[in-house]
């Protein structure tokens, strides 16, 4: 029974929606400056703490051995304290032993903390009012990320703050809040029993290639478009900062309007906008040199992933309830197969032509564009794909 009328379901995965771009947001924004001015990264050294990021993304399928003995509630508080450790220790080792270390830490929190918030989102909302709640998950998320990018901006610019002390603050910040989460919120418990074991189906096929081909994609877009911004256009870290700050801000504005779109226009059509998007954005990443072009190309990227939603919605429609807990694992691990392979891969290839990087993918979302288009205008179970049934 709650204590209290603020205890609820949807209150604490905003909180956790808080609490993680805190840490999360402040690694990314400083990383790239902070490899390259402290530890002399080049590409390929970028390539390999990115391919060690996500590792534990691949091996996010063991969520569901670890679910045998903690509750899917309790693990997301320990994962996000995990995150908030890692972050806290990145600036202290700036060696590449140091940096592969805490990052490979702070990941494991990272993606487990998001396997388990999503099945726990996907189980707690209704089908009806996932799309726009998920929007208003990533809204919050963009507040708190705005907020940081600010504080982040003044901290370097105004305070001349070392890297050490804002890592230092921001990953403290996220375990005092994943304690709060601990004992101030009871446990809620899911309408249906989840499975505890791997669930790998034939008829989800379909959002399997998907989630493939968005682990591949995403990789270039997180790993590579921020370092151009770096290594290429020359941003400061204040810079990127602010950046991410205009980035965010769009997010907050229009993620939950977003939400509400997919809803209304169904997810094929929501992903066939994403992907055409997204083939035009890769490609002109190749050719930009113009550092105002560049941002204006990093921030349209990130919106069009705010439709990324309509992947996990679709999912939610086709999939048995009982299903979501373990399917999470299985398709973040999906997510991370190229994930693992691409950044190393094409941190070699970055040495040779950056523009090559960005050209792979526009291919990746060239083909997610041809997937999107076997998703059913009413996605339910028994009607999963427009062809490709016998693989069901």
């Amino acid at each position: 029974m709650l204590k209290h009328p603020w205890q609820t379901p949807n209150n604490l995965l905003i909180l956790m929606s808080v609490a993680m771009p805190i840490a999360f947001s402040t690694w990314s924004a400083l990383l790239n400056n902070f490899v390259v001015e402290r530890a002399g990264f080049t590409g390929i050294e970028i390539g390999i703490l990115q391919s060690l990021r996500e590792i534990p993304g691949f091996l996010a399928f063991t969520v569901v051995f670890v679910l045998l003995v903690i509750r899917e509630q309790t693990f997301a508080v320990i994962a996000l304290a995990m995150l908030g450790v890692g972050v806290t220790l990145a600036g202290v080792f700036p060696s590449a032993i140091g940096l592969y270390c805490t990052t490979v830490l702070m990941s494991t929190g990272f993606h487990y903390f998001e396997v388990v918030k999503q099945s726990l989102a996907l189980q707690w909302f209704e089908k009806s009012e996932a799309p726009q709640a998920l929007g208003k998950l990533i809204s919050v998320g963009a507040i708190a990320s705005l907020l940081v990018y600010a504080v982040l901006w003044g901290l370097l610019e105004v305070l001349a703050l070392d890297y050490v002390w804002i890592f230092l603050l921001a990953g403290g910040i996220c375990c005092v809040l994943a304690v709060l989460m601990w004992i101030g919120f009871p446990h809620f418990e899911s309408e249906h029993e989840q499975s505890n074991k791997l669930i790998l189906r034939k008829r989800y096929w379909l959002y399997y290639a998907l989630t493939f081909f968005a682990g591949a994609r995403r990789q270039i877009f997180t790993v590579f478009a921020a370092f151009l911004m770096v290594e290429k256009i020359g941003y400061s870290a204040s810079q990127v900062a602010l950046l991410f700050l205009i980035n965010y801000a769009f997010n907050w504005l229009f993620a939950e309007k977003i939400g509400g779109l997919i809803g209304r226009i169904g997810e094929r059509s929501a992903l066939t906008i994403e992907y055409t998007g997204l083939v035009i954005v890769f490609t002109a990443y190749a050719y930009v040199e113009n550092p105002y072009v560049g941002a204006g190309l990093y921030v349209i990227d990130h919106m069009f992933f705010a439709l990324a939603i309509a992947q996990s919605t679709y999912f939610q429609k086709i999939a048995s309830p009982e299903d979501i807990a373990s399917s999470a694992g299985v398709s973040f691990t999906i997510n991370h197969v190229a994930a693992v392979i691409v950044p190393a891969a094409l941190g070699l290839v970055w040495i040779v032509s950056p523009a090559a990087v960005f050209l792979i993918g526009t291919g990746f979302a060239v083909c997610s564009l041809i997937l999107s288009q076997n998703i059913p205008t009413r996605p339910v179970m028994g009607n999963e794909v427009n062809w490709g049934r016998d693989a069901c």
